[in-house]
């Protein structure tokens, strides 16, 4: 445990952005998973909306720092292919 006052302030605002971040990175898989779900059911114009709003929750978790840029660029390359793959499947 901490002694310092700054580092106990520091420990809280960790805790904090942890959350933060978890939450966010849980709801960009949840948002990936849905549409490859309805593309797998082949709704293909609720698959390309669901994939637009995944490719912004991807985005989003660039712009706050919970992924890199090139990672966020190579999961909406899949999301895309893997649409694509089961709706013309």
């Amino acid at each position: 445990m901490a002694n310092i006052k700054s580092q106990i302030k520091r420990n809280r605002q960790n805790e904090v952005r942890h959350e933060r971040n978890k939450a966010r990175r849980s709801e960009m898989k949840t948002a990936i998973k849905r549409a490859l779900e309805a593309a797998e059911a082949g709704d293909a114009d609720r698959a390309a909306e669901l994939a637009v709003a995944a490719q912004q929750s991807i985005d989003k978790a660039v712009s706050s720092g919970i992924i890199k840029k090139n990672t966020a660029s190579r999961r909406k390359s899949q999301l895309h292919r893997q649409v694509n793959q089961l709706l013309d499947a």
